[in-house]
């Protein structure tokens, strides 16, 4: 209930805030945040920063599969075979998924 009234609270004083800028303040706010998702360094950073966290998903999923295959029952065991087997056949030689 507290974190309600506190979540409540904010976005009440966020839109008294917001209604007071106005819209010339948005779109300054908008403009800046646009430019700097088009900066080639935010760019290569956001790109590296998701590549290396699906690979350590990939690690994870495939330690994780690996760990409780045992305990699974056949056809299901059977599905992770084969999603692990596609996934690893969706690489091309960049080391990048196709899609």
């Amino acid at each position: 209930m507290r974190y309600r009234l506190t979540f409540i609270a904010g976005a009440a004083v966020g839109y008294v805030l917001g209604a007071r800028a106005g819209h010339e303040r948005y779109e300054q706010l908008r403009k800046t945040a646009q430019r700097i998702a088009q900066n080639p360094a935010v760019r290569n950073t956001v790109e590296s920063a998701g590549q290396q966290s699906r690979e350590l998903a990939g690690k994870a999923v495939g330690a994780f599969s690996t760990r409780i295959s045992g305990r699974l029952p056949a056809p299901v065991a059977e599905r992770l075979r084969s999603l692990r087997e596609q996934r690893a056949s969706d690489e091309d030689d960049w080391g990048t998924s196709n899609t």
